[in-house]
């Protein structure tokens, strides 16, 4: 794809806008899942379930201008938008049933020193990341949070009243479709804000059939500032190990966004800049906790937003922010996120995760088909997704044992790191432009 818009271009006002305005279609949608599901699983009355999606919006427009625009050593300068991270949900949702909300946010603010302090050895970090783990990872992601989509698309939780009901099913297979058809045949905004638009098809027919309930957007002020400690904060210990080793998973998540990133703004990808984004990503997420909302990273579907349209300008991505700003101002918005009918929600869901598990897939395409590697992704993979979709595996091992591992996304990358470092032999991979994109770092290591 050509580049119509450069890094440090600054296109018109107007154009700019609407540029920006894509990213944020593309964004806003996973940016509201994380705390929608932590949420909803935790069984949190909706006006705190409000308070996290606003928060996430708010933050996660603050931390993508940083990001973007840089300030001093933080930012890595390129067009990123940050949001909510999905590697937190399982680990959050472990330590919320033990320890509340407040357990979740003191153990992601204590543990965000693990990325901060991280980010000033990423060189030396880089290298027990080689693509066999990440792409594991990021396969992993995209599998553990399949069941999520999966409930949503039925409508709730199995064994409740109208679990895969038919109305259910044809409206979750309606976004599917819209989805698909958009991505497929769309061009420009259309496509990238498939997940986006789908969802507002699928929306307005339940609006339509009187599915929807507006009580929440009704009892929400139209204005309110942020509500920092808006739930406490506490410090388990085990809360805060477990997301410890979710900050070292997103380090690997981030790493990779950042090199794809690089890739297609034809920038070179040093080490200071990745330390500056991951230190931006370290601090953003601490933000976030005393915010009263869930961790961050860097977003993938926006990356390849960049590549499809060639508009390589951070500061078009830097207006992203400010429009996200503004969406965590009006409560009413999260409110009315609050009432997307669940089968809308899993309609794109579905495809979203998907998605991920395809760009783990085409990671693990560039390393070498050997038997050591095959068996590390076989392993990894297994164990992950058996503490994923049998939880009860957990039930006698001791309680911060279970924190830590009750992600599928931890267990696997732990188990994948491991094996990594004590199997024989090294991981090579199929260059490509994309390893290329790193100045001064041995291939071998390349993330």
């Amino acid at each position: 794809m050509e580049i119509l818009y450069k890094v440090e271009d600054k296109p018109p006002v107007g154009t700019s806008i609407l540029l920006a305005a894509q990213h944020l279609l593309a964004a806003l949608g996973a940016i509201i899942t994380v705390p929608l599901v932590v949420g909803g699983v935790l069984g949190l009355p909706v006006e705190d379930i409000v308070v996290l999606v606003n928060a996430a919006m708010l933050v996660s427009g603050v931390v993508t201008m940083i990001q973007c625009k840089g300030v001093g050593p933080v930012g890595i300068r390129l067009p990123c938008v940050m949001g909510t991270s999905f590697t937190f949900v399982g680990v959050s949702i472990a330590i919320g049933f033990e320890h509340g909300v407040a357990g979740i946010l003191g153990s992601a603010l204590v543990a965000s020193l693990v990325m901060i302090i991280g980010s000033f050895f990423m060189p030396m970090i880089r290298k027990f990341f080689p693509p066999i783990v990440t792409g594991t990872v990021v396969t992993l992601i995209g599998l553990s949070l399949i069941p999520v989509a999966v409930d949503w698309f039925a409508g709730g939780q199995v064994g409740q009243e109208g679990y895969a009901s038919l109305p259910n099913l044809a409206i979750g297979m309606l976004v599917l479709a819209t989805v698909i058809a958009l991505s497929m045949f769309g061009k420009g905004i259309l496509s990238a804000a498939a997940v986006v638009i789908g969802m507002a098809v699928g929306f307005v027919v339940c609006v339509a059939l009187g599915l929807v309930d507006f009580k929440p957007v009704q009892d929400s002020p139209l204005l309110a500032l942020p509500s920092p400690f808006h739930f406490g904060l506490s410090f388990p210990i085990s809360g805060i190990i477990g997301m410890s080793i979710a900050y070292l998973v997103t380090i690997v998540e981030s790493t990779g966004d950042f090199l794809a990133l690089s890739n297609v703004t034809k920038t070179k990808l040093t080490g200071k800049k990745l330390s500056s984004g991951i230190l931006c990503d370290g601090l953003g997420s601490a933000l976030a906790s005393l915010f009263s909302t869930t961790p961050f990273s860097s977003f993938s579907q926006n990356v390849g937003i960049v590549g499809m349209t060639g508009v390589a300008s951070r500061y078009v991505v830097a207006i992203t922010g400010a429009m996200l700003v503004l969406a965590g101002l009006f409560p009413i918005i999260g409110a009315l996120v609050v009432a997307i009918p669940l089968p809308v929600l899993g309609g794109a869901g579905l495809v979203m995760f998907a998605m991920i598990i395809t760009a783990g897939v085409n990671i693990l395409s560039h390393t070498q088909h050997t038997k050591r590697n095959g068996i590390i992704i076989a392993v990894s993979i297994g164990a992950g997704m058996a503490v994923t979709v049998r939880p009860e595996l957990l039930s006698h091992l001791p309680e911060f044992l279970k924190i830590i591992l009750a992600s599928g996304i931890t267990t696997g990358s732990v188990i994948a790191l491991f094996l990594n470092a004590v199997l024989p032999g090294a991981d090579t991979i199929v260059e490509t432009k994309e390893q290329s994109s790193i100045e001064d770092e041995p291939t071998s290591n390349a993330v």
